[in-house]
């Protein structure tokens, strides 16, 4: 059965899809960089009570699928 996210008064489902990309597109988010991108992702996002759904690093742009709880604002998460 799939987790429901609760608040107090209320069930939610906010997913948001943020793209980054790096200045001028340049290609340096490749090899050991993305793994460590990675994981500070994960963490930042943990630190509002956020969850990366789907994540991708190419190798000037990241893609990402993130659930913030509709207590936060997009922009105080990001």
């Amino acid at each position: 059965m799939k987790d429901i996210n609760r608040l107090t008064h209320s069930i939610w489902e906010c997913k948001y899809h943020i793209l980054w990309v790096s200045k001028c597109r340049r290609k340096n988010l490749y090899g050991e960089v993305s793994k460590y991108l990675g994981q500070i992702f994960h963490e930042l996002a943990e630190q509002r009570g956020s969850k990366i759904a789907v994540g991708h690093i190419s190798y000037d742009h990241i893609h990402i699928l993130i659930e913030i709880p509709p207590k936060y604002a997009v922009s105080e998460v990001v």
